[in-house]
């Protein structure tokens, strides 16, 4: 597809998510609280120093591999290489889809772009019509993405299951799903396909079929055949393929040797399949969305002031989530609305998923730290738990 097609369908599909300016095209998320708008304003004032327009023109946010705000840099190339090794995979020349996840969202993005490249039809849908049972688009022969909070919250509902079962594969990826989760998608007779992939990657890279799910297959699936999925010596999964981001705003990559690193961890067991084992970072994944604990942290500090003598954000396992965003505090010399007043500041200044859902207090003779006066993060998990 040609670059003035590309975003002539972009300008339809996404609206004013996206914001053209000289020559660069950016997906923004319009929830996004004060301190991510700053991030985003002072990284697409920005241009490369080899800036001719051609690649990298489209920048999709992402948490990179640190948390903290980045715009990974795709084309009409990288979109069309990922687009056409999906619909290989799947043995399909047209591919039609229900889309449910946002435009800036990768995976809600590469929903729109295989039916694009392939002639298909993408129909968008809204999150809370479906939960509320008033808009449910018909999935015959369609493919959905969820993220598993989505998945979670439709289980049970005996018409919501019906309505999935209705669709060719239904996309499960963003965060750990749980085995729970996966067990009651099975019991339910779901078509689930797990699968792995990033911003970076252009959405998925590896994905199971239907079939291999229901059969009782917990991995993210093979690779599919525009990529190169490998666990290098340290654990971490990399990724090399021509459908791989061109760098991050404004910089290009750099890799010697094509491949982008993950800070996920995985395996590949003998029959190809990777098998997603954690982080190696202290990254949260909730409901989908990376959070930087650094990030969460300097604004609930900012918000207590000296009220709390310290602050540390974790995340622990949460049914729905896959993980909840957790702030620890010592109590200083607070008063007691400082807790209100800080989760009114952080309102303000983070988007939904970021925010801590709880605020848990911590005596300072409790406060963990480990034999280099650091923060213990595993025992601070714990006491969040």
């Amino acid at each position: 597809m040609e670059r003035a097609r590309l975003i002539a369908g972009l300008r339809e599909f996404a609206g004013a998510a996206l914001v053209e300016r000289d020559g660069a095209c950016f997906l923004v998320d319009p929830g996004w609280g004060e301190r991510e708008r700053a991030q985003w304003a002072a990284l697409a004032a920005r241009r490369p120093e080899d800036w001719d327009g051609r690649r990298g023109w489209l920048c999709v946010p992402t948490g990179g591999s640190s948390g903290v705000m980045k715009l990974a840099r795709h084309d009409e190339l990288t979109l069309g290489v990922a687009a056409e090794g999906f619909a290989r995979f799947f043995e399909l020349e047209r591919v039609d889809a229900v889309g449910l996840l946002p435009p800036w969202h990768v995976s809600g993005l590469m929903a729109w772009a295989r039916c694009a490249w392939t002639g298909g039809v993408h129909r968008a849908a809204r999150w809370r019509e479906i939960e509320a049972r008033r808009d449910r688009p018909a999935g015959a022969g369609a493919f959905l993405s969820l993220v598993p909070t989505q998945l979670a919250r439709l289980l049970g509902d005996a018409e919501a299951e019906a309505w999935l079962r209705g669709f060719r594969a239904v996309f499960i990826g963003g965060a750990p799903s749980g085995l729970e989760l996966t067990r009651r998608a099975r019991a339910a007779g779901l078509p689930v396909a797990l699968c792995y992939g990033s911003t970076e990657t252009a959405a998925m890279v590896t994905a199971q079929r239907p079939e291999e799910f229901l059969a009782g297959d917990e991995s993210a699936g093979l690779a599919l055949p525009h990529a190169n999925v490998v666990v290098e010596t340290d654990g971490r999964v990399a990724v090399a393929g021509a459908g791989l981001f061109r760098g991050y705003w404004p910089e290009s990559r750099a890799e010697a040797d094509g491949r982008w690193r993950s800070d996920d961890l995985g395996e590949i067991d003998a029959a190809g399949r990777l098998r997603v084992l954690g982080r190696a970072d202290a990254l949260i994944i909730s409901g989908g969305e990376k959070v930087n604990p650094a990030e969460v942290e300097a604004v609930v500090r900012e918000a207590a002031g000296t009220a709390w003598a310290d602050v540390a954000v974790v995340g622990v396992p949460h049914p729905e989530w896959g993980e909840e965003v957790v702030a620890l505090f010592v109590p200083g010399t607070a008063g007691a609305d400082t807790e209100a007043r800080v989760r009114a500041r952080v309102a303000e200044g983070l988007a939904a998923a970021k925010r801590p859902k709880r605020y848990v207090p911590v005596a300072p003779e409790r406060w963990p730290v480990n034999a280099s006066g650091k923060r213990d993060r595993v025992a601070l998990r714990m006491l969040a738990g």
